[in-house]
């Protein structure tokens, strides 16, 4: 692979040594290059803009803005339309890990991951798919949806909005985000309902533009927001 070619990665964390650590790591896997890191969430944003970067690797608790902030303000710029942002969180269950969701990161990763796991991670997002392996995606919007009365899904304009998207669905888009809720592959959606993996691609990718999710991780949760799945109990 060329420079050209490499996952072009910001590294965001208020630790110098994590970002050096992050950095030295990172930068001896083959297809990723790291072009820059940042502070805090105002420096974030600001590099992102100025670097363009694949990946953004993204601390949560920051000074002045924090991860989720920097997320909403990187996934919402239309200049970073190709940006993905992979949040770091130092817990497995952390109630800033759906809001990171919320707010258009494409998965989330343990501070303690190993760095083939982390190297792997940055692949993974930079190719636009979700970070988390689909069932467990599945068990952490369970948990925090199960949490979250009703009420805690944003303005009534929004509900409206995502109903209206929901309602916009065929049966076989509604089929397919049912599945993908369930943490159904590609591959194994296509098996379930006897098409390619390809044709399966395709219908995401009109599911996603309907309900205007970023990536797999959005869907999952757009289909709990919704109540097209409910939470297990």
């Amino acid at each position: 692979m060329s420079d050209d070619d490499a996952i072009r990665v910001l590294v965001v964390d208020d630790q110098d040594l994590v970002r050096s650590g992050f950095k030295a790591i990172l930068g001896t896997y083959d297809g990723i290059e790291i072009v820059g890191e940042a502070r805090n969430g105002a420096e974030a944003v600001a590099e992102a803009q100025r670097l363009r970067p694949d990946v953004v690797l993204m601390d949560i608790r920051m000074p002045e803005i924090n991860g989720i902030e920097a997320c909403r303000d990187i996934t919402s710029n239309p200049l970073l339309a190709k940006t993905r942002v992979l949040v770091l969180t130092t817990f497995d269950i952390d109630e800033y890990v759906y809001d990171a969701l919320g707010a258009g990161a494409s998965g989330f990763l343990l501070k303690d991951a190993d760095p083939d796991e982390i190297a792997a991670a940055i692949r993974v997002v930079a190719d636009g798919d979700a970070l988390i392996q689909p069932k467990v995606m599945r068990r952490l919007v369970e948990t925090f949806v199960a949490a979250r009365p009703r009420a805690g899904w944003g303005s009534a304009e929004a509900a409206d909005g995502r109903r209206a998207a929901l309602a916009s669905l065929t049966d076989r888009e509604r089929e397919i985000l049912l599945l993908v809720a369930r943490g159904l592959s590609n591959d194994e959606i296509g098996t379930e309902l006897f098409i390619s993996p390809a044709t399966v691609k395709t219908h995401l990718a009109r599911i996603m533009a309907k309900t205007d999710a970023h990536d797999r991780a959005q869907l999952v949760v757009f289909a709990y927001e919704t109540g097209l799945v409910s939470p297990a109990r």
